[in-house]
């Protein structure tokens, strides 16, 4: 990246990062827990129909409904069930009995199943475990959980840039995404461990310091796994971005694809280990 390219992409990021992080907080930290189950909810089916255009990109017909129903289940039942028993079984029969109106042309009909059904449960599930960061007990610690992962992504995709724009050497998965490098990865990691020490410091003093230095760690290597996997998506579908909702950051899969990712590490973290 050119240094006008590099100075004009870094303007953008940080004016997009100025107007949504302070209403996300106060979201966090002065709303409902679900107000924010419902933010998340809004950003995952957002992301889906990005989802949607890449498979549309491709030729292929997505089931726009189906794929609607099954995130929501998938969602619902992650973040905060609601019926005793598990939404699976439902969600496998809306998606195979969607195939049948769907004509003779089985060539496009069953990958487009297939892909609606990754979607929903790509996007439902990890979208869920974001959500359910919050509303699980205790109430008071669950706008700490959430500040605890986006700061673990977003100092760690900070430390990348930067990293891997003055040092970076060694590609990283050039195949996939030619612009990663190993030192930027690496730039990435130590970012991650340092934002979970200062948010364990700040609001989740309960959590010993070697948990959160492993959370940070992890976090920031899923959230690496997820940026890679999402530029995969794009290069199969032949796009430079999933979308233009956000300047300098793309569409709402390519934010939303490190915090999916992380999200899992912390979700079981405190829903089975500290609780």
């Amino acid at each position: 990246m050119t240094p006008s390219g590099f100075r004009a992409n870094l303007a953008r990021r940080v004016a997009t990062a100025a107007v949504a992080l302070p209403l996300l907080l106060a979201a966090f930290f002065l709303g409902p827990a679900l107000l924010t189950a419902g933010i998340v909810a809004v950003a995952v089916l957002v992301g889906l129909w990005e989802f949607f255009a890449l498979m549309k990109a491709r030729g292929l017909a997505p089931f726009h409904v189906p794929g609607v129903v099954l995130l929501a289940a998938v969602f619902v039942e992650v973040a905060r069930p609601v019926v005793p028993a598990s939404l699976w079984p439902a969600v496998a029969l809306v998606t195979l009995i969607g195939l049948l109106p769907r004509g003779p042309d089985f060539s496009s009909t069953v990958p487009s199943a297939a892909l609606t059904l990754l979607g929903a449960a790509y996007l439902g599930s990890l979208g869920g475990a974001v959500a359910a960061l919050r509303v699980l007990p205790p109430d008071r610690d669950g706008a700490w959980r959430l500040v605890l992962l986006l700061s673990i992504v977003m100092v760690a995709d900070t430390a990348a840039f930067f990293v891997g724009n003055a040092a970076g050497r060694r590609k990283l998965a050039p195949a996939i995404s030619p612009g990663k490098t190993v030192e930027g990865a690496a730039g990435g990691l130590a970012g991650g461990v340092a934002a979970a020490a200062v948010v364990r410091a700040l609001g989740l003093p309960f959590v010993p310091l070697g948990h959160a230095l492993l959370l940070g760690l992890a976090v920031a290597g899923l959230g690496i796994a997820g940026d890679l996997v999402e530029s995969l998506l794009k290069r199969w579908a032949g796009v430079k971005d999933s979308g233009v909702l956000f300047p300098g950051h793309g569409g709402m899969l390519d934010r939303l694809d490190s915090i999916l990712f992380g999200a899992p590490v912390l979700y079981y973290y405190f829903a089975l280990v500290n609780t």
